[in-house]
């Protein structure tokens, strides 16, 4: 009994493991963005050198507002951080939570992070309610600063 209860157990856990990516990867509808709406980075300024390793860093958003994760409301959204990364490849899919994808799905609009002395890259883009890219995509442009001990 107990080698079948074992091996239940470890192949229920493999099938949950082997389908979280696609659950994960799920396409959705992306939400029309406004027209002339724009995310944008305030501050830090593009070329600044900062001290670090904390770094604040305000949004900026023109032509829309700013509301939580999961909660449907026209014409707004929440900040997505990109540290030293590209924009996502897949715009139909709801944008990965990792160190250089940082989500504010609270309606943050400003974080402080962590980022090691040199050079690194900053860039919003500005999620749905599902953390899925607006059509057309809203990403602000890519900064570089560079940070200080």
């Amino acid at each position: 009994m107990i080698r079948t209860s074992r091996k239940a157990l470890l192949l229920a856990v493999a099938a949950v493991t082997l389908a979280a990516p696609l659950v994960i990867a799920q396409t959705l509808p992306r939400t029309p963005a406004p027209a002339g709406a724009s995310v944008y980075v305030i501050s830090p300024a593009n070329g600044a050198t900062v001290k670090g390793p904390q770094v604040t860093v305000l949004f900026g958003l023109k032509g829309m507002g700013v509301s939580p994760a999961g909660m449907p409301m026209g014409a707004t959204g929440h900040h997505h951080l990109l540290i030293d990364s590209a924009l996502p490849t897949n715009l139909a899919t709801p944008m990965p939570a990792n160190d250089q994808l940082v989500h504010f799905g609270k309606g943050q609009t400003e974080a402080t992070v962590t980022l090691k002395p040199g050079k690194h890259t900053l860039q919003l883009v500005l999620g749905d309610h599902n953390h899925v890219p607006f059509d057309p995509l809203l990403a602000s442009d890519k900064i570089t600063i560079t940070v200080t001990e």
